[in-house]
């Protein structure tokens, strides 16, 4: 008795998930064939133009003597 039972209960669930199958399938088939089919379109690399500028240290302009005073001189 056990044994059919069990029989029973694996056939009915073997079944259910058989049918689970089938009907999505039916369901779905649209969706999955065209996902199957689907073909993404190629997109080109994007290519960066970086210009990379360095700007340089401006040299200090050269040192002038400053005037000096006359005071300064005459001693």
């Amino acid at each position: 008795m056990f044994t059919f039972v069990a029989a029973t209960l694996f056939s009915a669930a073997f079944l259910l998930a058989a049918g689970t199958i089938v009907w999505m399938f039916a369901l779905y088939r649209d969706k999955i064939v065209a996902a199957l089919l689907f073909e993404p379109i190629p997109q080109e690399a994007p290519v960066y133009h970086v210009r990379i500028r360095r700007p340089r240290v401006a040299r200090p302009a050269a040192r002038t003597a400053l005037p000096q005073p006359a005071a300064v001189l005459a001693a």
